[in-house]
């Protein structure tokens, strides 16, 4: 259940910036994987397309870079990179 959780709070912010761009759709979300954020790409691709459905990230393509620094500041978080839209 943590993970629904905190894909919730990413889709909010996804879907934060698309109103602000007054984006139709989102075409991409870059996020960056901290090195013990307890969840593997795979998994996070999982939930990000089950929070995802019918909203405007739908079929939006998810990119995910894995941080390796144990000792970074954000090695336990998911951090939104960035999002593309269309308008």
């Amino acid at each position: 259940m943590h993970e629904m959780s905190l894909l919730a709070d990413l889709m909010k912010k996804i879907e934060m910036i698309a109103d602000q761009e007054n984006a139709r759709r989102v075409s991409c979300v870059r996020l960056k994987l901290g090195a013990l954020a307890h969840i593997s790409p795979d998994h996070l691709r999982e939930h990000f397309d089950e929070s995802a459905r019918g909203t405007r990230a739908e079929s939006a393509r998810l990119e995910i870079t894995e941080m390796v620094d144990t000792q970074d500041p954000h090695a336990q978080e998911i951090l939104l990179e960035s999002v593309d839209v269309e308008t």
